[in-house]
């Protein structure tokens, strides 16, 4: 089988979904015996290409054109189902990004396929690949397999999988191979704007190598500060979980979860979150987890790398204290 991924970059930035995205088709090639490509795709990439050559892949698919220099749906559509009809690959992955969202679906209709969307992990039962996405908010989780012939579509949620983990190539760098795509000003319908950014005030935690969450043990809106401080004296977000933002204790910005953002940073330290699935969902992919609760029992102790029973009000001060003596 043939695995093309789809990286995505902006303003000369990668997304850092794409090596994500990247780590999951690895995995995947690894179970199935498969190899992987990479594409990336506007103009100027060169240095992005060799970026991509230098990690576990078969050949990075270099697309340039002056008209793929700013995205748009109908040039990122043309372009690459050529690439798709010269590259011929099984399976098309994605990082399910905003931009992902929107042009994807067009993409996998044009070519008369289907497309799994939001994924957050697969299984490989007897060479059949049975991705799983979840629904009504993480309550649940869907097995959903393609019945229609190849190339099959498919994204995966950020925190899925882990970028550190993308293999490099054993004996250097992998080949960079163009492709050149027939595209015309005509068949690009919209225009552009500025590119949208969130308000000064919110911030992006999936971006974020350490964070500091805390859940209903923190009892109180004045207790908040105390969390804050650990924070910033460990160099890392405050973040929480559900509850404490429907209360308006932090901004739903800071919500980690299902119904809010989904994380994989270094650190993940939990103070006083039970362990729900619909929050676990959103930080799962975390390197390493750790988890203070009173309570032994808590769910998030099943999947924390380190847990600590004890009272967070006793552990914050001293926890805090002891890394500003340390810096």
């Amino acid at each position: 089988m043939k695995i093309l991924v789809i990286t995505e970059q902006r303003h000369s930035k990668w997304n850092n979904t794409s090596f994500e995205t990247l780590a999951a088709a690895q995995q995947i090639a690894k179970d199935t015996s498969s190899t992987v490509s990479a594409l990336v795709m506007g103009k100027g990439m060169a240095t992005f290409a060799g970026e991509l050559a230098a990690k576990n892949v078969a050949e990075v698919l270099l697309v340039e054109h002056d008209l793929l220099e700013t995205y748009t749906p109908d040039g990122y559509c043309v372009a690459l189902s050529q690439v798709i009809d010269a590259a011929k690959p099984d399976l098309v992955l994605f990082p399910h990004t905003y931009q992902v969202r929107d042009f994807a679906p067009k993409l996998a209709a044009m070519l008369g396929k289907g497309m799994v969307g939001d994924c957050v992990g697969y299984r490989n039962e007897g060479g059949r690949l049975v991705f799983v996405r979840q629904m009504f908010q993480g309550k649940t989780a869907a097995d959903v397999t393609f019945q229609v012939t190849a190339p099959w579509f498919a994204s995966f949620q950020a925190g899925a999988f882990r970028s550190d983990l993308v293999a490099t190539h054993s004996s250097g760098k992998a080949p960079v191979n163009s492709i050149s795509v027939d595209l015309k000003a005509e068949q690009i319908r919209t225009k552009p704007l500025e590119l949208f950014k969130e308000a000064k005030s919110a911030v992006d935690l999936t971006q974020a190598p350490l964070i500091v969450a805390v859940g209903r043990g923190i009892k109180a809106p004045e207790n908040i500060p105390q969390a804050e401080a650990l924070a910033k004296a460990l160099g890392g977000e405050i973040a929480a979980s559900r509850p404490i933002c429907d209360e308006g204790w932090l901004p739903m910005e800071r919500q980690i979860g299902s119904s809010g953002q989904t994380v994989a940073p270094k650190l993940y330290l939990a103070l006083g979150i039970s362990g729900a699935i619909q929050h676990v969902v959103g930080m799962k992919g975390a390197r390493t987890i750790v988890a203070i609760n009173k309570d032994q029992n808590a769910p998030i102790f099943e999947i924390a790398d380190y847990g600590v029973v004890g009272d967070i009000f006793e552990i914050m001060p001293a926890l805090t204290e002891a890394l500003q003596q340390a810096k």
